[in-house]
């Protein structure tokens, strides 16, 4: 899943960009209102996190112009601690207002949350055939028990699953597994992919991933195609 998180405090930025990837996520960083409103307009974000101090224009502006946009959710983080503050910001279309500082584990579990609702994202488990993915706690198994798989094969697998019976294409594979600053060489992608069937193939699984020559790639369930 892609995260937008716009926070305009470098290093605090960099701490929780890097907890929210090592959750799972794929995430794009920026600083300012204006680099937010840019990337949203380029990517389908599954969740943002907006902080309302920004140097550039008042987040609570910005709020609202992205939820205009669409029905992405949002979580509010910000020092500003009054309840006007979080009433104004929870009626502007906020889905949750978290207060700093801010407990690392704590927001990824209000992202969990957020994304678990009605209408959001994270559906509690994926399957094809004998394998399995927790969207929460990201554990990957074949048959009940666990496989070692790597963030962005988790990510790859996740938008797989979520789209299983249908081809994926490469962009919005790419797009699901690579943050915008990532640097993506050639075969990049291939080599995720790659290393994600070796590993469902050597848990013995029965779902496997089919390319598309020229359109992308398939998981597929082998018992059922037999």
């Amino acid at each position: 899943m892609r995260l937008l998180l716009v926070e305009d405090h470098p290093a605090l930025r960099v701490t929780l960009a890097e907890a929210l990837q090592r959750a799972g996520y794929s995430v794009d960083p920026v600083g300012t209102a204006g680099a937010a409103e840019e990337f949203a307009g380029l990517t389908l974000y599954d969740l943002i996190i907006l902080d309302l101090g920004l140097p550039d224009a008042d987040g609570a502006s910005i709020l609202e112009r992205l939820r205009r946009g669409g029905a992405v959710p949002i979580i509010v983080l910000t020092a500003r601690d009054g309840v006007d503050d979080r009433v104004a910001s929870l009626d502007a279309g906020a889905d949750d207002y978290v207060v700093k500082p801010v407990d690392v584990q704590e927001l990824t579990a209000r992202c969990r949350a957020v994304l678990r609702r009605p209408g959001g994202r994270l559906g509690a488990v994926l399957r094809v055939g004998d394998l399995e993915l927790d969207t929460v706690t990201r554990e990957v198994r074949v048959g009940g028990g666990a496989v070692t798989v790597g963030r962005r094969e988790i990510a790859a697998l996740e938008k797989l699953l979520r789209r299983k019976g249908t081809v994926v294409p490469r962009r919005m594979l790419e797009s699901a597994v690579y943050g915008i600053d990532d640097e993506i060489g050639d075969n990049a992608l291939e080599a995720v992919v790659s290393r994600l069937r070796r590993a469902l193939a050597a848990a013995g699984s029965s779902a496997s991933i089919a390319t598309v020559r020229g359109l992308g790639w398939m998981i597929v369930d082998d018992e059922q195609r037999r």
